[in-house]
């Protein structure tokens, strides 16, 4: 039985999914949605045109709305249900293992991962590569990859 679950999430359907699969699988367990930025996903323009502090701080804005948004459809709004919000900066596959892992300042202890799966197969997958592929081969705790 899982006690502190963490969710990756980035608004998509998959990962609102992951949410919700969590949330029913788990109704006890502490639930921790983090989201990545990240920095490879800025163009340089737009990083040149806005500034890199303003992209940022847009950036977790953005972070905070997807939270909401993704609290709201899957009815984790006004719950005594505990659910953290996580914002960190990196490349999605490396941070959420270094979470998971306990990054130093983060003591946790998170005995589950769920994660949305966009069910990329063929040449797309190899090309892009799979957040949750990655996760799965280097989490240190179970993972739950819901489609």
């Amino acid at each position: 039985m899982a006690e502190h679950v963490l969710v990756p999430t980035d608004g998509s359907p998959q990962s609102v999914a992951a949410v919700r699969f969590a949330a029913t699988e788990w109704p006890d367990a502490e639930l921790t949605l983090l989201n990545v930025i990240n920095p490879a996903d800025a163009d340089y323009r737009e990083r040149a045109l806005s500034g890199s502090e303003e992209w940022f701080q847009a950036e977790k804005r953005k972070s905070r709305e997807t939270f909401a948004e993704v609290k709201a459809e899957v009815g984790l709004v006004d719950t005594d249900r505990s659910v953290t919000d996580r914002i960190e900066v990196g490349s999605p596959q490396k941070v959420i293992v270094e979470v998971l892992d306990g990054d130093g300042d983060d003591d946790a202890g998170y005995d589950h991962v769920v994660m949305g799966s966009h069910g990329r197969t063929g040449v797309s997958r190899i090309l892009l590569g799979s957040v949750a592929e990655e996760v799965l081969r280097r989490s240190p705790v179970p993972v739950t990859i819901v489609r």
